[in-house]
């Protein structure tokens, strides 16, 4: 969550000014400096290669202004993703309070998802190794994840506390199936992971449902005549091999009297049967107004 916040405050390219707030830190880190000058984006590879809990005290006071702002931000982020049974109390994850941090792996999966939604976040996770110049020193990070020796690995994040023990997040890819494993107090965690990518990739396959640049809906007046509606991905759904059943689509549209251009204006739904299995939200695109140019005689 940390490194998502930092991700979407779009700053990744500023420079920032290690100070007190690293004292505060214990743990894990990446051993910055006061007045140490790093960028944020470099900040966040310590961060996720090397658990840096000195790095996510900095990264919390740039982006948020203060740890505890930044902490309220997390959990605002967390309520918007969904993530309905976790509640944070610091921006590194360690058990340092008595609320401490809260989650479970759903929860944890849900927000992996979302966080693999954006190109900096996906390149982070997925490095292996990271070399950094500052004004002080040169570090030289390799990543903990293991399991970026597989090839299907994308990323992912290892940890370890008192109370949550091993814990391991990894995303894998193979032919459109892109999955999340979470894992926590497993003591064979990197086996785990392998056997369950294994599992899926024998037994599922992704089926492609819906392209966005060839989506439309038939019978459809009001937003048809304004202009036109769209998504924004292309939708492949994991289903089991021996899968038995129908797919069928159906398309909900709110009745609006005024809709903003791109803006979300109902979700077409896809059912195996009467079960739903996933929903992607519809947009509105407003057609372009042609401008005439008037001759003067």
């Amino acid at each position: 969550m940390t490194c998502l916040l930092a991700v979407e405050s779009e700053k990744l390219d500023e420079e920032v000014i290690v100070d007190d707030v690293i004292k505060q830190s214990y743990g894990s880190g990446i051993y910055i400096e006061v007045d140490e000058k790093i960028l944020l984006r470099d900040l966040l590879y310590g961060l996720m290669l090397r658990s840096g809990n000195d790095a996510a005290l900095m990264v919390a006071k740039y982006v948020g202004g203060s740890v505890e702002e930044f902490v309220a931000m997390m959990n605002d982020k967390a309520k918007e993703i969904g993530m309905s049974q976790t509640r944070f109390s610091n921006p590194s994850g360690l058990d340092n309070t008595d609320s401490g941090n809260y989650s479970t792996a759903y929860d944890m999966a849900l927000l992996t998802r979302y966080a693999m939604r954006y190109s900096w976040y996906r390149k982070i996770v997925a490095t292996s190794k990271h070399v950094v110049r500052t004004n002080k020193k040169t570090y030289v990070w390799h990543n903990k994840n293991k399991l970026l020796k597989e090839s299907y690995i994308t990323g992912g994040k290892t940890g370890y506390t008192e109370k949550a023990k091993r814990t391991l997040v990894s995303t894998a890819s193979s032919a459109n199936l892109n999955l999340v494993v979470v894992t926590i107090k497993d003591s064979d965690d990197w086996n785990t992971h392998k056997s369950l990518y294994q599992y899926a990739f024998n037994h599922y396959t992704a089926y492609p449902v819906l392209k966005k640049k060839t989506f439309q809906v038939v019978g459809e007046k009001f937003y048809r005549s304004n202009g036109k509606l769209y998504i924004k991905n292309d939708v492949y759904l994991p289903l089991k091999n021996e899968i038995k059943g129908n797919l069928v689509g159906k398309v909900v549209l709110e009745k609006k009297k005024k809709v903003h251009n791109h803006e979300k204006v109902g979700y077409y739904a896809i059912y195996l049967d009467k079960k739903l299995l996933y929903q992607e939200d519809i947009y509105f695109q407003k057609k372009k107004t042609k401008i005439s140019l008037g001759r003067s005689f």
